[in-house]
């Protein structure tokens, strides 16, 4: 009977120990589980930083606030300390990340750092019309607070208007690559000689469009 009974607590012993093993992996998942949230917290578009901080000028914060920007995006934040210092920027952010105004906001502070007349000073590429009708959009809405003018001209609208547009030297030139070119060669008194700024918004799709004419 005796012996019997050690069995018992032998068996019973090694289905507890079963029963801990079965335990374990259960345990270890709880970590797994609040580092994926933090990573989605990582990941939000709009960041807690002020545009103030990163070493934008006060009338531009106003002007930011005036079009709903209270803080800046991921991509904002990242690259307007360096823009701002005057470095060449290449940016990579999806679609309404906050990329034009990570590259708007320190081309309208330059201007009102050093105001420049009587020639365009910043021209920005877009590869379609749509894409550039909605840079233009923000850029307007921007600038116009601190009196910069801002012009698009993209193919499928009269010429001649825009003719008359670039004639009174605008401060920003939104523009598609074809319509751009086509005036720089048919539009008397219209050229980019003082330019300060080039950008070019998703640069790949015309950098591909570019190398498919040449094949």
């Amino acid at each position: 009977m005796k012996k019997d009974k050690s069995k018992k607590r032998v068996e019973k012993v090694k289905n507890d120990s079963s029963k801990e093993e079965r335990k374990e992996p259960v345990e270890e998942k709880a970590p797994a589980e609040k580092e994926t949230t933090k990573n989605e917290d990582d990941e939000e578009i709009i960041t807690k930083t002020t545009f103030e901080s990163l070493g934008v000028h006060e009338e531009i914060c106003k002007a930011t606030l005036s079009v709903g920007w209270t803080h800046a995006s991921r991509i904002q934040k990242e690259t307007l300390p360096h823009a701002l210092a005057g470095r060449d920027i290449i940016g990579l952010a999806e679609t309404g990340s906050g990329k034009t105004g990570a590259f708007v906001i320190p081309i309208f502070q330059a201007l009102l750092e050093n105001p420049q007349r009587n020639a365009v000073y910043a021209v920005i590429l877009a590869p379609t019309r749509e894409l550039a009708f909605q840079i233009h959009e923000n850029a307007a809405a921007l600038g116009g607070t601190i009196g910069a003018t801002c012009v698009c001209i993209v193919g499928g609208v009269d010429s001649a208007s825009q003719s008359i547009a670039l004639a009174r030297n605008p401060h920003i030139v939104t523009a598609t690559p074809g319509r751009l070119v086509d005036h720089l060669t048919n539009t008397k008194g219209f050229s980019l000689r003082k330019l300060k700024y080039l950008v070019m918004d998703e640069a790949d799709r015309m950098l591909r469009y570019v190398n498919k004419q040449l094949d």
